[in-house]
């Protein structure tokens, strides 16, 4: 934890504010009309507007489905890099977190924030130069959450979990938001944390985060793990289903879980993001070795690899342009012997 020595100053106020109150006690009989002037001046002049927060919106390069399509991410007008210049906490008590969406509910374009790109675009990934997206396994359709990231984290590949016995799988941690409202690529959504699950994908710890958005109607009764179950039934089932099954149409063998497919609870997932989050810094400070990675960003001030606008290169002028004819058979449905009926 950061020792912050600002965060005292109100405190010490507060105490000279009582300290004062006190002396008045004893030597005016009109003691609580001063008391209670000295503790209205103290509430008016102590608190501090929350700072504001940049106004978030995307770029867009190229038609979706094309090997063009980039999705930039700007603060105010600015472009910057969704993987370093977001902050990872919308508030000072850490309990609300701002996430990236990469990829909304029900789509199957697999989009991700791209490593190794001047600012980091969204862009959809490709494999053996085509474009990759997830097939339909029976019954889910695409994803099934707004699926995304979290900025200012790293799942270092240097560093094996000490449960999972696995190394991190080189990207910002990924995240599941569960609300009802369908994202948009690039969108910066605030939510709150409620769990953690660790998908062991081809010998690498990939950690899924459950979160919901602080403005979902329903994001006031789930607080963690076991609430998810209540209020939505049999969403963690299917959750762990698809992660276990999906790249089976592609041929590849069924994808495992550490701890038998359990969902952690809320603080196993905010130790989590607490790790990935410290390993980002040593990555962004240049402790750590980016192995491709670019870190150049706008706004993280102990870090050697800032930029400032003027020396970027031109991105180009936004564009919207209509998505590029995809195959049919990406809405074919695949019947995976196993699956949840």
């Amino acid at each position: 934890m950061r020792f912050c020595p600002h965060l005292l100053r109100p405190v010490v106020f507060r105490t000279s504010i009582l300290r004062q109150s006190v002396r008045l006690a004893a030597a005016s009989p009109s003691s609580v009309q001063a008391r209670s002037s000295l503790i209205a001046q103290h509430l008016s002049t102590s608190s501090h507007p929350p700072p504001k927060m940049p106004q978030y919106s995307v770029r867009k390069i190229g038609a979706p489905y094309t090997l063009d399509h980039r999705v930039f991410i700007e603060a105010d007008g600015q472009p910057i890099s969704p993987f370093h210049d977001i902050p990872l906490y919308a508030n000072e008590q850490g309990t609300v977190l701002n996430m990236i969406v990469e990829i909304p509910r029900w789509t199957n374009a697999k989009q991700e924030i791209s490593k190794d790109e001047l600012l980091n675009p969204i862009k959809q990934d490709i494999k053996k130069g085509k474009l990759r997206f997830v097939r339909n396994c029976f019954p889910h359709k695409g994803y099934l959450w707004n699926y995304g990231a979290f900025p200012q984290t790293w799942e270092d590949p240097n560093t094996s979990h000490p449960e999972t016995k696995a190394k991190g799988d080189n990207d910002p941690l990924d995240v599941c938001e569960i609300g009802e409202n369908v994202g948009f690529t690039g969108q910066i959504k605030q939510v709150k944390v409620l769990g953690i699950m660790a998908l062991l994908d081809e010998g690498e710890t990939d950690w899924k985060v459950i979160v919901i958005d602080v403005n979902d109607p329903l994001a006031p009764k789930l607080n963690d793990v076991e609430d998810v179950e209540r209020h939505l039934p049999g969403l963690l089932r299917a959750t762990n289903e698809w992660f276990r099954i999906y790249k089976i149409p592609d041929g590849k063998a069924e994808n495992q879980f550490a701890f038998s497919g359990e969902c952690k609870n809320k603080k196993y997932a905010n130790d989590i993001i607490r790790e990935t989050h410290e390993a980002w810094e040593k990555l962004i400070t240049g402790q750590t070795d980016a192995g491709g990675i670019t870190t150049a960003n706008m706004t993280v001030g102990p870090s050697p690899f800032r930029q400032t606008p003027d020396k970027l290169p031109q991105i180009p002028a936004g564009q919207n342009l209509p998505p590029a004819p995809i195959d049919p058979s990406i809405d074919k449905w695949f019947f995976i012997s196993g699956a949840a009926m």
